[in-house]
């Protein structure tokens, strides 16, 4: 069986986190709704630039005229470095947002793991 379609695995990611938030009132949800929408973006494409990263390495070879030419880190591995960043960012704010008995109850499920 293939790979799903990227938009599937976004909206996929999208429920599993939108399922957390869904007692939020509607004035919450206008704020969390699209930091979902990111987050769940943002995951699915980590994880292609991961298995991208694990396929190709962390590096690539450049040449830039006759006698310049080594290595530098590949744009994957660029991209992935920055992404994760905003991630972390969009998944704390996600966090700090959770009602305040599930954001205890994920905190004891992280510890268990």
């Amino acid at each position: 069986m293939g790979r799903k379609a990227k938009t599937t695995l976004i909206q996929e990611e999208y429920n599993r986190i939108m399922a957390h938030y869904a007692d939020l009132p509607k004035n919450q949800m206008a704020i969390v709704e699209p930091l979902i929408q990111n987050a769940a973006f943002m995951k699915i494409t980590l994880d292609d630039l991961q298995k991208s990263i694990n396929a190709d390495g962390c590096s690539e070879e450049y040449m830039n005229g006759a006698n310049q030419y080594g290595k530098k880190a590949s744009a994957d591995l660029q991209a992935y470095n920055s992404l994760i960043k905003n991630y972390n960012t969009v998944t704390e704010r996600l966090g700090k947002l959770l009602p305040p008995e599930k954001r205890e109850s994920r905190l004891e499920q992280l510890a268990r793991e």
